[in-house]
């Protein structure tokens, strides 16, 4: 019997909002001639997008071959969800050709780089490439989100602070830990907000790393997949913030989920978003809402103030017309009754 080849796997990073789920869904609907299997690794307690993935679900991708991990960082779960999860598609009929993963806007990808040193994995796959996803208007204004203003503020105003904020450190480690690094939403950014996000790119990566320009995740398979990397064998040429440490944290990043019922205007719900992004350093919301008189769920993700909507799927009949958002910030700016009163108005003043 012939020795199956390693299964070649891409690990896709990217901070709150840069578009990995855009870029996935790309991959599905254009695999290349391959049949593709997907591990979405989300942070909180709501799917969102493992939901919208399944959307996109194709012969080359079934809905069989995408799994969802929403017990906590990928990076901190492995033995418990990580390695059952890829011996689970390893051993599907048809055996996938490729695993993409992607990893949650929080996740450190060097830790997840050696969890694929396993002895029960290791000999059976490999990682292909990383690739790290870079909102260019974000990093070209000098920050990692829309909002993070407030907290640049505090650490400046404490003199003991010396060091970058958990955000900075995260969009670094991802950075240096990338074989490619596509720079999203170029046209929000403009020709000199590019020059500047890529200038802050080549200046965290510790060796000259080839930068590609994608709007809405449209890419040519051909320059993500195939690069043959093996990440896991080089990973003194991925320096991390976290090298010294033996498990790391995300105690500054929060979540609350909000059920939303139905809502007789978009426009009003994105403005409540908006509104909830400026009083409260919001990161990033993502969701779906029912519209009434509407067939189609209603998909909501917002990075900051800056909200995007659209009708993503009919409503299956099982799962009832009843609205969902996650809000995702730092720990200090969670606050889930002020979030509530913004997000849903009307129903606390029934109460």
């Amino acid at each position: 019997m012939a020795t199956l080849e390693k299964l070649p796997v891409t690990v896709i990073t990217g901070f709150l909002g840069a578009g990995k789920t855009t870029l996935i869904s790309h991959l599905m609907r254009n695999p290349g001639g391959r049949r593709l299997a997907v591990v979405v690794n989300e942070f909180g307690t709501v799917g969102v997008d493992g939901e919208i993935l399944k959307g996109c679900a194709l012969p080359a991708c079934p809905e069989s071959n995408i799994v969802e991990l929403a017990n906590g960082c990928i990076c901190c779960t492995v033995a418990d969800d990580f390695i059952p999860t890829i011996e689970a598609l390893m051993a599907l009929d048809p055996r996938p050709e490729h695993i993409l993963i992607e990893t949650s806007g929080l996740a450190l990808p060097k830790p997840l780089l050696k969890a694929f040193d396993w002895p029960g994995i290791r000999s059976k796959i490999t990682v292909d490439g990383v690739i790290a996803l870079a909102d260019a208007e974000a990093v070209a204004a000098g920050r990692f989100a829309s909002n993070v203003e407030a907290i640049d503020a505090q650490r400046l105003a404490d003199p003991g602070i010396d060091h970058e904020t958990p955000l900075g450190e995260v969009f670094e480690d991802q950075i240096a830990c990338a074989d490619i690094v596509l720079l999203t939403k170029p046209d929000l950014a403009g020709p000199e907000g590019v020059a500047k996000a890529r200038a802050m790119i080549a200046a965290s990566a510790p060796r000259p790393l080839p930068v590609v320009e994608v709007a809405e995740g449209v890419v040519d398979p051909r320059v993500i997949l195939g690069l043959g990397a093996a990440a896991e064998n080089d990973l003194a040429a991925r320096p991390s913030h976290h090298d010294d440490e033996d498990d790391h944290e995300h105690e500054f990043f929060d979540s609350v989920v909000i059920d939303i019922p139905e809502i007789s205007d978009p426009a009003d719900l994105v403005a409540q978003v908006e509104t909830l992004a400026r009083r409260h350093n919001i990161l990033r919301v993502k969701g779906y809402a029912a519209v009434a008189a509407k067939p189609m769920r209603l998909l909501v993700q917002a990075v900051g103030a800056r909200v995007r909507h659209q009708y993503d799927r009919a409503w299956n009949p099982a799962e009832g017309r009843r609205g969902r958002l996650v809000v995702i910030a730092q720990h200090d700016d969670i606050d889930a009754a002020a979030i509530r009163s913004i997000l849903l108005p009307d129903l606390l003043a029934a109460e």
